[in-house]
This record gives C-alpha cells, structure tokens and sequence, in this order.
C-alpha cells in the first residue's frame, strides 16, 4: 500500500482498534485507558503501514503548524554567528517543530517577500534575528503574531534574546585583573559610533561599561583607549602600534573583538614583543581565529547557541514582552598572564 494512501482507517483495522482510539493515541491524548498492549499494537501498525498524519488537516483543528520561521539578515552564511540557527534547530526539534529559514541579505524588498510567504504558510511564530546585536525596526507584518526578537532590541518592547555584553565586559577585565594588572591596562576598539547609535550596535557601550565597572571596583581605570574606525584586523594592527609609541607601555589589552586582537598580535610580533611575556591579550566573541591564534586567545564568546534555544523556548512559551539576557563566559587559552 502506497504511504500516501494509509488512512487512520487502515491503521485502527489493522491494530483492530476505534479510529477515535487511535486517533487519540497517536496524538498522544488518550491518557491510560487503554494497555500498554494496545498502544503498542496503535504504533506497530501505524509504522508497518507507513502511515503519516495528515498535518494540514489536524493545523486547521489545532491552529497549530509545528512550523516556526526564522527570519535573519545575514546569519545563516556567517560562520560565526550560525550556531543561534543551530541552537534554534535543536530547540525546535526538542518541541517537535520544524524551522523555515529565510536570510535576507539586507533587502527589504525580499525580506518582505519572505515573510509574507512564511506567514502564509501559518506558522507558529516568528523569530527576527540579526547577525550584529543592535536595535533593529521590525516589520509591521510581525506585529500580528508572536516574535521574538534574536541578537536585536526594537523600540515596540518585544520580547529578545541578548547576549549579556556588559557582564562580559567584566568577565573580560576581571580576567586581567586576577592576574595581577591593574593600572596599565588598555582597551583597543573605541568607536563613537558604536557606542553611541544602538542601531549600530548594542554590544560596543555595553562591553566598555563592564570593563570600567570592573577596574573601579578595584579603584582602578584604563590607561588607554584607542580608537578604530572599524573593528577589523588592520585597525587593530594600526592602534596596537600606536599604543607601543607611547611613553607608557601597557601590560595588558583588552580588545573589542577577536579580529582586532589579530591585528593586534601581528603589531606585538613586528616590535619583536610576546604574547603574554610582554603583553597580554583578552577579547570578545570566540571567533573561529581566536583558537587558531599563537599563542591561543582568552575570548568572552557570545553564547550564539545558547541563545538560539531560548528564542525557541521563548516564543513557544508565548513570552510577550521582556529582555533575556544570556550570559557570556571565558574562554581561557593562553594569551593572558602576570604583568612581566
């Protein structure tokens, strides 16, 4: 018998059961009125059969598609920040859901397109996510539904999953501190515009925030900030070089993300200086790089997996409003040390 013919019909004769009994078993409504026995008869038969519910029609009883859209800017073709669709994957899978992917890449005319079409298709909920955390302007379209906003605030007071940047900027500082540095400890990555327009970013104020609230908790603060007009591995070189020519040399930095820390590794290797001997080195993100790195980098890494699942959680748990902030650990290597 063909899979796409096996009716519940089929396999109530063949378990010599009710339709309704097996109906209820196979949804997994009928309790404990029937035996162990029986169940197992309902599913011995549903499998010898092939038999696969007819989903649109038990949609349209429950108004529920176990289908959850994930709607992302360029997530999906970034290495790095794919672990939230990993993380949003298991999750999903773990409540019997299906996610529908969708990545942007930026264009709104698509971005619309791609919603529409996943809104047809009565999904279950919306999770908007961007691959930078910032603040974002969500499409009216998904103010009828649940959403949950992934890496991304609004102005609308929807409810997000962030990473907990400014704890992370004291796991970072604190990871210097513990090992004896204090007053020459410098940050390389200051951006006037990251930390001023939260459309740009949310992590850049946030991390420096924890890095001063951590130094003043010791009565300390930073020796030096240097300024890059991207945080790339060249303006980490560049400001990582300026910092060398200064009368007073710092014995430790702190890096806004791995890419600048690169950069900053290759000023420290052409001045002849090694990391940590001479210098040591501390970061964000948990870049891919960051392990390949000699010696390997210490790096706050964003929890993208992490806070995948709880978007899930979130949205199937109908949260409506309200911040989760996920927390961001250390990943300790070997580019932090005493003070020389």
């Amino acid at each position: 018998m063909a899979h796409d013919r096996v009716t519940l019909a089929d396999v109530a004769h063949r378990a010599g059961l009710s339709k309704t009994t097996v109906s209820l078993v196979l949804n997994g409504r009928e309790g404990t009125r029937l035996s162990a026995e029986a169940h197992q008869r309902v599913f011995a038969a549903a499998e010898e059969l092939g038999y696969r519910p007819n989903v649109a029609a038990r949609s349209l009883r429950t108004r529920k598609t176990a289908t959850i859209a994930f709607v992302s800017d360029i997530v999906a073709t970034t290495r790095f920040a794919g672990g939230m669709i990993r993380g949003a994957l298991d999750a999903a899978r773990e409540h019997d859901h299906v996610l529908l992917i969708a990545e942007t890449q930026g264009d709104a005319t698509f971005e619309k397109h791609a919603i529409d079409a996943m809104l047809d298709r009565q999904v279950d909920g919306v999770i908007y996510a961007a691959m930078a955390t910032r603040r974002l302007t969500v499409p009216a379209a998904l103010h009828a539904g649940p959403v949950v906003l992934l890496n991304a605030t609004s102005a609308d007071g929807l409810p997000c999953v962030l990473p907990d940047d400014e704890r992370g900027g004291r796991t970072a500082a604190t990871a210097l501190l513990s090992q004896g540095h204090r007053d020459r400890i410098a940050v390389i990555g200051r951006n006037q515009l990251k930390e001023t327009d939260p459309e740009v970013s949310l992590a850049a104020d946030a991390r420096l925030n924890g890095i001063r609230a951590a130094l003043a908790d010791v009565g300390a603060k930073l020796l030096r900030a240097a300024s890059c007009p991207e945080w790339l591995p060249e303006h980490g070189y560049t400001a990582m070089r300026s910092l060398l020519r200064r009368a007073v040399r710092p014995t430790a930095v702190v890096c806004m993300n791995d890419r600048l820390a690169f950069g900053a590794y290759q000023a420290l290797a052409d001045a002849g200086l090694i990391v940590p001997d001479d210098i040591s080195v501390v970061s964000f993100d948990d870049d891919p790089i960051a392990a390949w790195l000699r010696p390997g980098l210490s790096t706050v890494a964003l929890p993208h997996e992490t806070m995948g699942r709880r978007a899930v959680d979130l949205l199937l748990d109908g949260q409506t409003t309200g911040t989760t902030l996920v927390p961001m650990s250390l990943r300790r290597r070997r580019s932090v040390a005493a003070p020389a």
